[in-house]
């Protein structure tokens, strides 16, 4: 094998061309698009967007969580992040709590309606997922998170390892 391995074609993946970049590059779109698409049809029964969904799945992900520290997650401006905040705390899915050390602090909790959502749109992810993920077998796999890991900036991977580390 190539050093850096070698790709069907037998190309070694550190001599890409231009041309397979784009390839690369377009297919990212396009699987991007059809990742949103189930839960942006969801999202739409409730006229909420994907920062809507962002941000239910980091409050499901980590209970309690601050409203800075999902805003450091989300990278959105506060303004933003409030009007999120507020519909989805206003329809009765997220419990803003006063922080029992630092009553400046506000911790979020997903209710149950707001689980049953998070539930519904992460299933519909997981189902696209898991499909993708048996065709292109194990190897394949191991291969795209590692893509993946390599495109974050180094302070997000690290905030991404951080939240893997502490769900695991």
């Amino acid at each position: 094998m190539a050093e850096g391995g070698a790709g069907p074609g037998g190309e070694s993946l550190l001599f890409l061309t231009d041309e397979q970049l784009r390839k690369g590059i377009e297919a990212m779109f396009f699987a991007y698009r059809g990742f949103t698409a189930d839960p942006d049809r969801i999202l739409d029964n409730y006229a909420y967007g994907r920062a809507h969904h962002r941000a239910l799945h980091f409050i499901h992900r980590s209970p309690g969580t601050t409203v800075n520290n999902l805003l450091g997650i989300l990278g959105v401006t506060k303004q933003s992040l409030n009007r999120v905040l507020r519909t989805l705390i206003e329809d009765g899915l997220v419990e803003s709590r006063v922080g029992r050390k630092d009553k400046r602090e506000r911790h979020l909790f997903l209710t149950e309606k707001g689980a049953q959502l998070e539930r519904e749109l992460s299933d519909a992810q997981r189902a696209r997922m898991r499909a993708a993920y048996r065709a292109a077998g194990p190897a394949a796999v191991a291969g795209f998170r590692q893509v993946l890991e390599a495109m974050m900036d180094p302070d997000l991977r690290r905030q991404y390892q951080t939240i893997k580390d502490t769900t695991s």
